[in-house]
């Protein structure tokens, strides 16, 4: 059936004094905030008009027990905290002249806000873009930012999906980072999470049927996007982005695991929501190889596609286990080289994903990385860079949570000892533990020992890009383990048995 649209969800101050605070509890009995009850209005929405000025902090409470909103702007004492009102039109933007970004130029450099800087926060990513810019990048793609349990993790483990992450800086943090990015020439795409809910999701699923047990992601119980608040909860939270934020994009995680048994689906309305939002805002989207629904049937503009690095890594590194087992030919390289259409497809030779998945987080090689970003910069396809590669940062990103809840970090912990027992080179007893600080504090990045030549090439490579056409020739010799690319009158040459790269005018 059609779900129909509600208005926004939350706490949003009014132009003229005071806040409009909306909440969706179909199941509710009766709804306060701050001594007063809220109205039961269509759909399952209480709604109310209160004296709560910016910056006031509030708990709603649902039949006698109190929780933060589900659609809080601002934890600032973290996801077990009250919730804020947050005034985001506040902000003076100085970005009237951004122009957004293009498809079509699109380098993507990706990066996780605790692990990228010292300070770890939003402002501490601003003294580092106008360098990025020179290296030719032309959008930070920023892991998920949504509020999640504790102070450190990537962010995937998110439940207060609009709320900007208190340890990172909060709402105005971001709003300084975005309107900074746009000042020196790069857009910003943010990693958001509409498959599952993170651990504490109870405060959420207390208002109502957020989630369901007719789907099951490998994280948890699923959202259910047959009802409407929860449909509203994924598509709002993308508006808000685009607009409050001003983000000029959007990358979905997993949306193999986002289940709709609607007529429409909720990513395909999710898209032409945030269109409506912004006309040039970015939807992007991660899916399981083969999948190509998300451009061919919800209108995303693009998806991440995972078998150049497949290809890439299994030449490189010599690795075939696991789903690396039917990689590692030259001849399938070329095959993800020439696969269309190019600009719709997001490839990398890193990203959080397959660096931090693997047990010690370990990243490629020095001596590997040329013949990476030779590839993968020469390629017709969009690139993204994996913060740190385009100097060699040989620092490892891990996985690491800091759960406050007991069973929520032992659960990690196994977790994560048993996704490498299979593996042969691995024990899993020496996975290190994701609960631990020290194993945040070692995925930081260490820009102290920079490889210049190695930067120098990914300048060469993405100022190449720029004037290329976008044809593209490939040749392999299995017996010498080399792959040429034309591209117009330029030739890049990759020798994997010697771990070359070579650029031929």
């Amino acid at each position: 059936m059609t779900v129909a649209t509600l208005e926004a969800l939350g706490a949003i101050p009014l132009a003229e004094g005071g806040t409009r605070l909306r909440v969706w509890a179909p199941d509710a009995r009766s709804v306060r905030v701050d001594g007063r009850a809220l109205a039961r209005g269509e759909g399952g929405v209480w709604e109310a008009e209160l004296e709560l000025p910016a910056g006031t902090d509030y708990l709603v409470e649902l039949d006698g027990a109190e929780w933060p909103d589900p659609c809080s702007r601002c934890q600032p004492e973290g996801a077990r905290g009250p919730s804020r009102v947050v005034d985001t039109s506040a902000f003076r933007w100085s970005d009237d002249g951004w122009p957004g970004l293009s498809l079509d130029e699109l380098v993507l450099y990706e990066l996780h806000v605790g692990a990228f800087s010292d300070e770890g926060t939003f402002d501490g990513v601003i003294p580092h873009l106008a360098g990025l810019r020179e290296l030719g990048v032309t959008a930070i793609e920023l892991m998920p930012v949504a509020t999640f349990p504790g102070r450190r993790g990537w962010g995937y483990d998110g439940v207060y999906a609009y709320a900007p992450h208190p340890a990172y800086g909060g709402p105005e943090g971001l709003q300084r980072l975005v309107d900074a990015a746009h000042a020196v020439g790069l857009g910003v795409i943010l990693d958001v999470v509409y498959n599952h809910l993170g651990p504490g999701s109870e405060a959420i699923a207390a208002f109502g049927p957020y989630l369901t047990g007719r789907h099951e992601t490998f994280w948890g119980d699923a959202i259910d996007y047959s009802q409407r608040g929860a449909r509203e909860w994924a598509i709002g939270n993308a508006c808000m982005w685009v607009g409050d934020y001003h983000v000029d994009g959007l990358r979905l995680d997993a949306t193999h695991a986002v289940f709709d048994d609607s007529p429409r689906h909720v990513l395909a309305e999710l898209a032409e929501r945030v269109r409506e939002e912004n006309p040039r805002a970015l939807v992007i989207s991660e899916m399981e190889p083969g999948d190509r629904r998300p451009i061919e049937e919800w209108g995303h503009d693009a998806q991440w596609s995972d078998g150049l690095h497949h290809q890439l890594h299994a030449l490189l590194t010599g690795e075939r286990e696991g789903y690396y087992e039917p990689y590692g030919s030259l001849q399938g390289l070329a095959e993800e080289l020439r696969r269309e259409p190019a600009e719709r497809l997001v490839v990398y030779a890193q990203n959080h994903d397959q660096v931090g998945n693997r047990a010690l987080g370990d990243r490629l090689p020095r001596g590997a990385l040329r013949v990476a970003a030779g590839c993968v910069l020469f390629a017709l396809q969009t690139p993204l860079l994996f913060m740190g590669q385009e100097y060699g940062e040989e620092r490892p990103f891990r996985f690491f949570t800091d759960h406050d809840d007991p069973a929520a970090a032992q659960a990690a912990r196994a977790g994560r000892r048993r996704e490498f027992e299979g593996f042969s080179a691995f024990s899993g007893d020496g996975v290190p533990d994701p609960q631990d600080a020290a194993t945040f504090e070692r995925s930081k990045l260490d820009r102290s020992h920079p490889d210049e030549e190695l930067r120098d090439l990914h300048r060469e490579l993405l100022a190449l890009r720029r004037e290329l056409p976008r044809e593209v020739e490939v040749e392999v010799d299995e017996r010498t383990r080399t792959l040429t690319a034309r591209r117009g009158a330029v030739e890049l040459h990759a020798d994997f048995a010697n771990a070359t790269v070579e650029l031929r005018r």
